[in-house]
């Protein structure tokens, strides 16, 4: 290979570019956090609702989990342009990765919610506790150790997902280096740059969160 790697035009605008990695965490947490909402109140929907609640939320859960997260995306930023509806690409990215994150959070969480223990659920009866006092005093401490690594591990992914946002216009981490690309066109150094600024930022979270795990909910987790 030919090619001799030219930093030198690159390190002035790593600054740029973490800034960018610093918005790429803030959707990622923002659609994670809006994405567990949704997806506990549609897993307890699809565990104890009825036929009509549940025949709804199915339709939204195959909806968006059998369709790319970025024509979900653009359908938000072009489409509802035409229903009056105008959202920034930042706003579209958030909903679109949040409705998409939600889908996917219902069927975990769901999971969680089918694993519970049915004699805890009995004495919950016995003691006279509503289906919401059941769901938030019983089901949502002990699913919620099962469940902590297979979400953290879909924060992670929705971490590395937060690059299509560079497709409309938000400059997060792909973003601004596409934008430093297109001032240098230094390419192999720039993505070479922000594939490890994105190592370090998951490898960051993994380990956050496996402490996290270790400490709140005893998950044995491994911290890379």
């Amino acid at each position: 290979m030919d090619y001799t790697f030219q930093f030198g035009q690159i390190w002035p605008r790593l600054p740029y570019l973490l800034g960018g990695a610093w918005l790429s965490l803030q959707i990622a947490f923002l659609a994670f956090c809006g994405g567990i909402l949704i997806g506990t109140f549609c897993a307890a929907v699809k565990t104890f609702g009825g036929g009509i609640a549940r025949r709804i939320v199915n339709v939204y859960v195959v909806f968006f989990i059998n369709t790319p997260q970025l024509v979900q995306i653009y359908f938000l930023y072009f489409a509802l342009p035409d229903y009056g509806i105008f959202l920034t690409s930042y706003m579209a990215v958030l909903l679109g990765m949040t409705l998409n994150a939600g889908a996917y959070l219902t069927e975990i969480q769901r999971a969680g919610f089918e694993s519970r223990r049915q004699s805890e659920m009995e004495a919950a009866e016995v003691l006279g506790f509503t289906r919401l006092q059941q769901i938030r005093y019983v089901i949502l401490p002990h699913v919620a150790k099962v469940l902590f690594p297979p979400l953290s591990n879909h924060y992670i992914l929705m971490t590395l997902g937060t690059s299509m946002a560079a497709i409309f216009g938000v400059e997060e981490l792909t973003g601004r280096a596409l934008n430093v690309n297109a001032e240098t066109f230094r390419s192999l150094e720039v993505f070479s740059i922000i594939a490890v600024v994105y190592v370090v930022v998951t490898l960051f979270a993994s380990v956050v969160l496996a402490l996290i795990g270790r400490f709140a909910f005893r998950a044995k987790m491994r911290i890379v």
